[in-house]
Protein backbone atom coordinates (compact mmCIF):
# COMPACT_ATOMS: atom_id res chain seq x y z
CA UNK A 1 0.00 0.00 0.00
CA UNK A 2 0.90 3.32 -0.65
CA UNK A 3 2.10 6.00 2.34
CA UNK A 4 1.22 9.63 2.12
CA UNK A 5 2.78 12.72 4.14
CA UNK A 6 -1.16 13.13 5.95
CA UNK A 7 -0.88 9.95 6.89
CA UNK A 8 2.22 10.97 9.07
CA UNK A 9 1.78 12.64 12.86
CA UNK A 10 4.36 13.33 15.29
CA UNK A 11 4.62 14.41 18.93
CA UNK A 12 4.86 18.09 20.16
CA UNK A 13 6.42 19.46 23.75
CA UNK A 14 7.39 15.44 24.36
CA UNK A 15 8.56 14.69 28.06
CA UNK A 16 8.90 17.36 30.51
CA UNK A 17 8.49 20.79 29.29
CA UNK A 18 8.73 24.28 31.02
CA UNK A 19 6.91 26.32 27.89
CA UNK A 20 4.35 24.65 26.74
CA UNK A 21 4.24 27.97 24.20
CA UNK A 22 7.17 26.22 22.36
CA UNK A 23 4.29 23.71 21.26
CA UNK A 24 2.32 26.33 18.87
CA UNK A 25 5.59 26.68 16.53
CA UNK A 26 6.00 23.05 16.67
CA UNK A 27 2.62 22.64 15.82
CA UNK A 28 2.80 25.13 13.25
CA UNK A 29 6.17 23.92 11.90
CA UNK A 30 3.63 20.14 11.69
CA UNK A 31 1.52 21.47 9.48
CA UNK A 32 3.70 23.62 7.51
CA UNK A 33 5.40 19.91 6.44
CA UNK A 34 1.93 18.23 5.62
CA UNK A 35 1.59 15.75 8.19
CA UNK A 36 -1.88 14.68 8.92
CA UNK A 37 -1.89 15.03 12.88
CA UNK A 38 0.14 16.19 16.06
CA UNK A 39 -0.19 14.40 19.52
CA UNK A 40 0.33 16.03 22.85
CA UNK A 41 0.69 13.97 25.60
CA UNK A 42 -0.91 14.96 28.82
CA UNK A 43 0.74 16.20 31.84
CA UNK A 44 -1.02 18.28 34.17
CA UNK A 45 1.52 20.75 35.50
CA UNK A 46 2.46 21.81 32.15
CA UNK A 47 0.26 20.31 29.19
CA UNK A 48 -3.41 19.79 30.79
CA UNK A 49 -5.11 18.59 26.96
CA UNK A 50 -8.19 21.35 27.06
CA UNK A 51 -6.03 24.85 27.36
CA UNK A 52 -3.03 23.10 25.12
CA UNK A 53 -5.26 21.88 22.68
CA UNK A 54 -7.70 24.85 22.53
CA UNK A 55 -4.09 27.23 21.65
CA UNK A 56 -2.64 24.92 19.24
CA UNK A 57 -6.42 25.07 17.64
CA UNK A 58 -5.97 28.41 17.11
CA UNK A 59 -2.83 28.38 15.48
CA UNK A 60 -3.42 26.02 13.06
CA UNK A 61 -5.92 25.32 10.07
CA UNK A 62 -5.49 21.58 8.81
CA UNK A 63 -3.79 19.48 10.97
CA UNK A 64 -5.54 16.72 13.37
CA UNK A 65 -4.91 17.66 17.01
CA UNK A 66 -4.96 14.46 18.62
CA UNK A 67 -5.08 14.20 22.78
CA UNK A 68 -2.60 11.40 22.96
CA UNK A 69 -3.18 10.03 26.00
CA UNK A 70 -5.58 11.30 28.74
CA UNK A 71 -7.51 9.00 31.60
CA UNK A 72 -10.51 8.43 32.40
CA UNK A 73 -11.44 9.09 35.69
CA UNK A 74 -9.40 12.42 35.94
CA UNK A 75 -12.59 14.39 34.67
CA UNK A 76 -16.05 14.12 35.08
CA UNK A 77 -18.05 12.60 32.13
CA UNK A 78 -20.00 16.35 31.76
CA UNK A 79 -16.63 18.05 31.88
CA UNK A 80 -15.15 16.08 29.63
CA UNK A 81 -17.62 15.55 27.08
CA UNK A 82 -18.06 19.18 26.70
CA UNK A 83 -14.24 19.96 26.55
CA UNK A 84 -14.25 17.87 23.09
CA UNK A 85 -17.39 19.45 21.95
CA UNK A 86 -15.83 22.72 22.78
CA UNK A 87 -12.79 21.53 20.84
CA UNK A 88 -14.35 20.43 18.06
CA UNK A 89 -16.39 24.00 17.64
CA UNK A 90 -13.04 25.60 18.02
CA UNK A 91 -10.82 23.54 15.55
CA UNK A 92 -13.52 23.17 12.90
CA UNK A 93 -13.73 19.25 13.97
CA UNK A 94 -9.80 18.53 13.60
CA UNK A 95 -9.94 17.28 17.69
CA UNK A 96 -9.66 13.43 18.16
CA UNK A 97 -9.82 11.76 22.00
CA UNK A 98 -7.30 9.57 23.10
CA UNK A 99 -7.88 7.25 26.44
CA UNK A 100 -5.17 5.67 27.94
CA UNK A 101 -5.08 3.01 30.42
CA UNK A 102 -4.69 4.26 34.31
CA UNK A 103 -1.81 4.63 36.45
CA UNK A 104 -2.86 2.11 39.32
CA UNK A 105 -0.30 3.28 41.92
CA UNK A 106 0.02 6.85 40.82
CA UNK A 107 -4.11 7.22 40.85
CA UNK A 108 -4.32 5.52 44.25
CA UNK A 109 -2.43 7.98 45.63
CA UNK A 110 -3.98 10.97 44.15
CA UNK A 111 -7.50 9.90 44.98
CA UNK A 112 -8.43 8.96 41.02
CA UNK A 113 -10.88 5.66 40.24
CA UNK A 114 -8.73 3.14 38.74
CA UNK A 115 -11.17 2.15 35.82
CA UNK A 116 -11.44 -1.21 34.44
CA UNK A 117 -12.48 -2.34 31.11
CA UNK A 118 -16.11 -2.24 31.41
CA UNK A 119 -15.91 0.98 33.18
CA UNK A 120 -13.85 2.13 29.81
CA UNK A 121 -16.62 0.84 27.86
CA UNK A 122 -19.56 2.81 29.57
CA UNK A 123 -17.38 5.81 30.11
CA UNK A 124 -17.46 5.49 25.62
CA UNK A 125 -20.91 4.88 25.45
CA UNK A 126 -21.58 7.76 27.83
CA UNK A 127 -19.58 10.59 26.45
CA UNK A 128 -21.29 9.55 22.84
CA UNK A 129 -25.11 9.77 24.12
CA UNK A 130 -23.94 13.17 25.98
CA UNK A 131 -22.66 14.31 22.73
CA UNK A 132 -26.09 13.12 20.86
CA UNK A 133 -28.04 15.01 23.13
CA UNK A 134 -29.41 12.29 25.75
CA UNK A 135 -29.82 12.68 29.50
CA UNK A 136 -27.71 10.05 31.05
CA UNK A 137 -28.90 8.25 34.07
CA UNK A 138 -26.02 5.72 35.19
CA UNK A 139 -24.95 3.77 38.42
CA UNK A 140 -22.40 0.86 37.42
CA UNK A 141 -18.21 1.00 36.66
CA UNK A 142 -17.84 3.93 35.19
CA UNK A 143 -19.53 5.81 38.18
CA UNK A 144 -22.88 7.15 39.64
CA UNK A 145 -24.63 9.88 37.71
CA UNK A 146 -28.50 10.14 38.43
CA UNK A 147 -28.77 12.69 35.83
CA UNK A 148 -26.74 14.20 33.67
CA UNK A 149 -27.52 15.94 30.48
CA UNK A 150 -24.81 18.47 28.00
CA UNK A 151 -27.29 20.37 26.92
CA UNK A 152 -26.60 20.98 23.61
CA UNK A 153 -25.48 18.22 21.39
CA UNK A 154 -22.51 18.18 19.33
CA UNK A 155 -23.47 17.28 15.95
CA UNK A 156 -19.64 16.06 14.99
CA UNK A 157 -18.38 14.58 18.02
CA UNK A 158 -14.53 13.56 17.80
CA UNK A 159 -13.53 9.91 17.13
CA UNK A 160 -12.15 8.43 20.35
CA UNK A 161 -9.03 6.12 20.36
CA UNK A 162 -7.65 4.14 22.84
CA UNK A 163 -4.17 3.35 24.00
CA UNK A 164 -3.24 -0.32 23.40
CA UNK A 165 -0.88 -3.12 23.77
CA UNK A 166 -1.92 -6.74 25.31
CA UNK A 167 -5.04 -8.74 23.83
CA UNK A 168 -7.44 -7.48 26.17
CA UNK A 169 -7.63 -3.78 26.00
CA UNK A 170 -6.82 -4.19 21.98
CA UNK A 171 -10.25 -6.08 21.92
CA UNK A 172 -12.09 -3.32 24.26
CA UNK A 173 -11.01 -1.29 21.74
CA UNK A 174 -11.92 -3.00 18.41
CA UNK A 175 -15.54 -3.57 20.15
CA UNK A 176 -15.60 0.30 21.55
CA UNK A 177 -13.60 2.47 20.10
CA UNK A 178 -12.88 4.46 16.74
CA UNK A 179 -9.56 3.47 16.64
CA UNK A 180 -6.22 2.27 18.33
CA UNK A 181 -2.75 3.35 19.16
CA UNK A 182 -0.38 0.73 18.85
CA UNK A 183 2.83 0.50 21.39
CA UNK A 184 6.46 1.53 20.27
CA UNK A 185 8.92 -1.03 19.15
CA UNK A 186 6.00 -3.25 17.63
CA UNK A 187 7.51 -5.35 14.76
CA UNK A 188 5.50 -4.83 11.67
CA UNK A 189 4.24 -8.44 12.25
CA UNK A 190 3.57 -7.04 16.13
CA UNK A 191 1.54 -4.74 14.37
CA UNK A 192 -0.26 -6.91 12.04
CA UNK A 193 -0.91 -9.56 15.37
CA UNK A 194 -2.57 -6.35 17.22
CA UNK A 195 -4.64 -5.33 14.41
CA UNK A 196 -6.13 -8.66 13.86
CA UNK A 197 -7.17 -9.00 17.68
CA UNK A 198 -8.90 -5.72 17.63
CA UNK A 199 -10.76 -6.23 14.14
CA UNK A 200 -11.98 -9.35 15.30
CA UNK A 201 -13.55 -7.57 18.71
CA UNK A 202 -15.23 -5.67 16.28
CA UNK A 203 -16.50 -8.24 14.21
CA UNK A 204 -17.55 -9.77 17.16
CA UNK A 205 -19.49 -7.13 18.74
CA UNK A 206 -21.22 -6.15 15.37
CA UNK A 207 -19.43 -3.16 14.19
CA UNK A 208 -17.63 -2.43 11.01
CA UNK A 209 -13.39 -3.56 11.80
CA UNK A 210 -12.98 -1.61 8.17
CA UNK A 211 -13.87 1.60 9.88
CA UNK A 212 -11.47 1.23 12.60
CA UNK A 213 -8.04 3.97 12.60
CA UNK A 214 -5.10 2.36 13.51
CA UNK A 215 -1.73 4.05 14.44
CA UNK A 216 1.46 2.26 14.36
CA UNK A 217 3.68 4.29 16.95
CA UNK A 218 7.33 3.76 14.94
CA UNK A 219 10.72 5.28 16.82
CA UNK A 220 12.50 6.72 14.14
CA UNK A 221 16.31 7.01 14.21
CA UNK A 222 17.64 9.25 10.80
CA UNK A 223 21.17 9.01 9.97
CA UNK A 224 22.57 12.61 11.01
CA UNK A 225 21.36 12.04 14.15
CA UNK A 226 24.67 12.29 16.63
CA UNK A 227 25.14 9.08 19.23
CA UNK A 228 23.31 10.93 21.81
CA UNK A 229 20.58 11.20 20.21
CA UNK A 230 20.35 8.36 18.52
CA UNK A 231 20.91 6.54 22.27
CA UNK A 232 17.82 8.78 23.42
CA UNK A 233 15.66 8.12 20.76
CA UNK A 234 15.70 4.01 20.28
CA UNK A 235 18.44 2.51 23.15
CA UNK A 236 17.02 4.42 26.35
CA UNK A 237 13.62 4.13 25.17
CA UNK A 238 12.95 0.59 24.52
CA UNK A 239 15.21 0.06 27.92
CA UNK A 240 12.81 2.47 29.41
CA UNK A 241 9.77 0.05 28.31
CA UNK A 242 10.76 -3.43 28.82
CA UNK A 243 12.08 -2.19 32.66
CA UNK A 244 8.55 -2.93 33.22
CA UNK A 245 7.98 -6.23 33.28
CA UNK A 246 4.45 -5.65 32.69
CA UNK A 247 4.76 -3.38 29.85
CA UNK A 248 7.83 -5.54 28.30
CA UNK A 249 6.16 -8.74 28.77
CA UNK A 250 3.43 -7.69 26.90
CA UNK A 251 5.90 -5.98 23.54
CA UNK A 252 7.66 -9.33 23.21
CA UNK A 253 4.95 -12.13 23.00
CA UNK A 254 3.21 -9.61 20.32
CA UNK A 255 6.36 -9.86 18.55
CA UNK A 256 6.89 -12.97 18.98
CA UNK A 257 10.30 -12.62 20.83
CA UNK A 258 12.16 -14.63 23.31
CA UNK A 259 12.10 -13.05 26.84
CA UNK A 260 15.43 -14.15 28.11
CA UNK A 261 17.41 -10.79 27.14
CA UNK A 262 14.51 -9.21 29.04
CA UNK A 263 15.09 -11.34 31.92
CA UNK A 264 18.46 -10.07 31.87
CA UNK A 265 17.48 -6.77 31.35
CA UNK A 266 15.36 -7.07 34.70
CA UNK A 267 17.95 -8.11 36.93
CA UNK A 268 19.83 -4.97 36.39
CA UNK A 269 16.94 -3.47 38.77
CA UNK A 270 16.55 -0.22 36.52
CA UNK A 271 13.32 0.84 38.42
CA UNK A 272 15.40 2.46 41.05
CA UNK A 273 16.46 5.23 38.89
CA UNK A 274 12.84 6.60 39.24
CA UNK A 275 13.68 7.13 42.84
CA UNK A 276 17.44 8.43 42.35
CA UNK A 277 18.35 12.06 42.57
CA UNK A 278 20.24 11.50 38.84
CA UNK A 279 19.55 14.08 36.02
CA UNK A 280 17.81 13.19 32.83
CA UNK A 281 20.75 12.81 30.52
CA UNK A 282 22.70 10.44 33.17
CA UNK A 283 19.35 8.40 33.52
CA UNK A 284 19.41 7.98 29.81
CA UNK A 285 22.93 7.03 29.53
CA UNK A 286 22.04 3.93 32.09
CA UNK A 287 19.29 2.98 30.30
CA UNK A 288 21.29 3.23 26.87
CA UNK A 289 24.14 1.35 27.94
CA UNK A 290 21.39 -1.48 29.44
CA UNK A 291 20.62 -2.39 25.98
CA UNK A 292 23.13 -4.17 25.59
CA UNK A 293 21.24 -6.98 27.38
CA UNK A 294 19.08 -6.99 24.30
CA UNK A 295 19.77 -8.53 20.57
CA UNK A 296 20.70 -5.88 18.26
CA UNK A 297 18.37 -6.99 15.52
CA UNK A 298 15.32 -6.17 17.95
CA UNK A 299 16.12 -2.72 17.25
CA UNK A 300 16.11 -3.11 14.11
CA UNK A 301 12.88 -4.82 13.46
CA UNK A 302 10.95 -2.76 15.75
CA UNK A 303 12.26 0.88 14.41
CA UNK A 304 12.63 2.67 11.63
CA UNK A 305 16.61 3.56 11.37
CA UNK A 306 19.19 4.57 8.72
CA UNK A 307 19.03 7.02 6.34
CA UNK A 308 15.30 8.82 5.13
CA UNK A 309 15.11 6.06 2.31
CA UNK A 310 15.23 2.99 5.05
CA UNK A 311 13.05 4.74 7.34
CA UNK A 312 10.29 5.54 4.76
CA UNK A 313 10.72 1.76 3.66
CA UNK A 314 10.12 0.72 7.10
CA UNK A 315 7.21 2.86 7.49
CA UNK A 316 5.80 1.70 4.47
CA UNK A 317 5.81 -2.40 6.18
CA UNK A 318 3.72 -0.83 8.91
CA UNK A 319 1.30 0.46 6.31
CA UNK A 320 1.23 -2.63 4.79
CA UNK A 321 0.65 -4.59 7.93
CA UNK A 322 -2.58 -2.66 8.31
CA UNK A 323 -2.12 0.60 10.02
CA UNK A 324 -3.83 3.66 8.91
CA UNK A 325 -1.53 6.05 10.47
CA UNK A 326 2.04 6.06 11.90
CA UNK A 327 2.95 8.05 14.42
CA UNK A 328 6.71 9.18 14.54
CA UNK A 329 7.99 8.96 18.19
CA UNK A 330 11.82 10.19 18.42
CA UNK A 331 12.96 12.69 15.60
CA UNK A 332 13.35 16.04 15.67
CA UNK A 333 11.36 18.04 13.06
CA UNK A 334 15.29 18.27 10.94
CA UNK A 335 14.64 14.77 10.55
CA UNK A 336 10.95 14.80 10.16
CA UNK A 337 11.80 16.86 7.71
CA UNK A 338 13.85 14.30 6.05
CA UNK A 339 11.55 11.48 5.61
CA UNK A 340 8.57 13.54 4.63
CA UNK A 341 10.55 15.41 2.10
CA UNK A 342 11.70 12.01 0.93
CA UNK A 343 8.07 10.76 0.39
CA UNK A 344 7.49 13.52 -1.65
CA UNK A 345 9.97 12.89 -3.40
CA UNK A 346 8.42 9.69 -4.24
CA UNK A 347 5.11 10.87 -5.13
CA UNK A 348 6.36 13.58 -7.43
Amino acid sequence: MSLTVDQINCYILPGRIEDVREGLEQAAAAETLGLGGIFLSERWETKEIGSAMGALSQRTQRIKLVAGLTHFGTRHPLVLAGMASTMQSLSGNRFILGFGRSVPARFKRLGIPIVNNGGMADHVAILRKLWAGETVTYDGPAGQYPEMRLGRRCDNPPPVILGAIGPKTLALGGAHFDGILLHPFLTPEGVARSIAIARKAAEEAGRDPDALLFYATVVAAVDGCTAQERASIVESRIVSYLRHREIGTQILDMNGWDRAPMERLLARDLNELDFMPKDALEAETILARAAEDLPPEWLSASAAIGGPDQCIARLHDYIDAGASQILLHGPTPRHQAAIIGGLNKAAS
